[in-house]
């Protein structure tokens, strides 16, 4: 079953991102070897928009206050966006060391429960295989 998901963040200077993420938003974190780390992550959420093409993904995070947010990020010399409000949430873009920007949102839409729960999928007859079908069809025939 799935256990959590992992995000990838494609970088031209990766290191310079990781000590951000690292020192400057405080992510707890692990060295798999060499300085490479592996972040740990808030309670998250995915959604699935209508697009033109597949294998297109975005990443945000999500914080109580953008407001707030961008003004710790200035205060500490990185520079974000101007907020734009949209229905689903407030929304900056934080400039990393790296170059790359990484929105983050504060949300206005219901969010999920968190945490490890059981499936929730209903529990049906198992299906049976193709010729199984064709035998009880002929059977009854």
């Amino acid at each position: 079953m799935i256990t959590g998901a992992h995000a990838i963040i494609y970088s031209t200077d990766a290191e310079k991102d990781r000590v951000f993420f690292r020192d400057v938003l405080n992510m707890p974190h692990t060295d798999v070897g060499g300085g490479w780390l592996i972040f740990g992550l808030p309670p998250s959420e995915v959604a699935f928009h209508p697009g033109e093409a597949n294998d297109a993904h975005e990443f945000y995070l999500l914080c109580d206050d953008v407001k707030a947010f961008i003004a710790d990020m200035t205060s500490r010399g990185y520079a974000c966006s101007k907020v734009h409000e949209a229905p689903w949430g407030a929304l900056t873009q934080v400039t990393l060391p790296g170059g790359g920007k990484l929105g983050v949102y504060q949300a206005k839409h219901a969010r999920p429960a968190q945490g490890a729960r059981k499936s929730t999928t209903l529990k049906r007859k198992p299906r049976q295989p193709a010729k199984a079908k064709k035998s009880a069809a002929k059977r009854r025939g």
